[in-house]
C-alpha cells in the first residue's frame, strides 16, 4: 500500500506534529500529513494521509466538526483553557439554567474572535507567536457557524458540553464567550474532538493499537488517488 489514511485518537499531551512523527516511525515512512490541527490539551480524532494519500490533506479538511469540551467557571487563562496563565478569578455563582440559556444564544451564525494563542496568521505572523512575546494585536471577527451546543453535564463550577460546529470555531473562545454571557468568567479544562467531517470517534485508532499490531498497515485504510 502507498496511500491510505488512519484516524487517529490523539493523546493528550501531544501536538498534531508529534502524532505524525510518532506515526512515521511506527509505518516507517516519512510522508504523512494531518487534516486539522488539535491542541496538545486536546484528544480524540485527527485524520492522518499516509504516502500518496497526502494529496488529498486540503480536501479532506472537514467543514463540519463534533467536540466535547469540559468548563471550569470562576477562573480565566491567557491562553483561554488551564494549560496557560491564570489572569482572572470569579466568585460569582451561575445556575445550570443560566449557563443553559447562554448556550443558546450562541448557536446559528455567530462572529468569533481568534484567540491570540492560536495558529492563524496575521500579517504572515503566527498569533501565537505574538502572544509570547507579549504582543496584542487587533484580530478581525470571523463568521462561524454553532450547529448546536449540548449541555452534557453540570455540577457547578464545572460543566460539560458538545458542541457541533463548522471548522475555524475555537472552542476555548466560544466557551469565554459563553461564561461572560451567563455572568462570569471561564475556561476549558478538556477537549475531545469526536468527529471531523465523515471521520468519528468509532473510526479512530491508538498508539497502543498500532504498536501491538502484528501489521501496523492493517490499520490504515487504502484510498485512491
Amino acid at each position: 500500500m502507498d496511500a491510505g489514511i488512519i484516524v487517529m485518537d490523539k493523546p493528550a499531551d501531544f501536538t498534531s506534529f508529534d502524532v505524525v512523527a510518532k506515526l512515521r516511525g511506527i509505518l516507517h515512512i516519512k510522508k504523512i500529513g494531518h487534516t486539522g490541527t488539535l491542541d496538545p490539551i486536546a484528544t480524540g480524532v485527527l485524520v492522518v494521509c499516509v504516502g500518496r494519500a497526502t494529496k488529498l490533506v486540503s480536501k479532506l479538511t472537514a467543514e463540519e466538526k463534533i467536540y466535547e469540551a469540559g468548563v471550569l467557571f470562576g477562573e480565566k487563562y491567557d491562553t483561554g483553557d488551564i494549560t496557560g496563565k491564570l489572569i482572572k478569578n470569579d466568585s460569582v455563582v451561575i445556575t445550570e439554567d443560566d449557563f443553559r440559556i447562554a448556550c443558546q444564544q450562541f448557536v446559528g451564525d455567530i462572529d468569533q474572535i481568534p484567540p491570540m494563542y492560536s495558529a492563524k496568521k496575521v500579517n504572515g505572523k503566527k498569533l501565537y507567536e505574538y502572544a509570547r512575546e507579549g504582543i496584542e494585536v487587533e484580530r478581525e471577527p470571523e463568521r462561524i457557524h454553532i450547529y448546536s451546543i449540548e449541555l452534557l453535564g453540570f455540577d457547578f463550577p464545572h460543566a460539560q458540553i458538545r458542541v457541533h460546529c463548522s471548522k475555524g470555531t475555537y472552542i476555548r473562545t466560544l466557551i469565554e464567550d459563553i461564561s461572560e454571557a451567563a455572568g462570569t468568567v471561564g475556561t476549558m479544562e478538556s477537549l475531545r474532538r469526536t468527529k471531523n467531517g465523515d471521520f468519528s470517534i468509532e473510526d479512530a485508532v491508538t498508539f497502543e493499537q498500532l504498536e501491538a499490531a502484528d501489521d501496523p498497515w492493517s490499520l490504515v485504510k487504502p484510498v485512491e488517488v
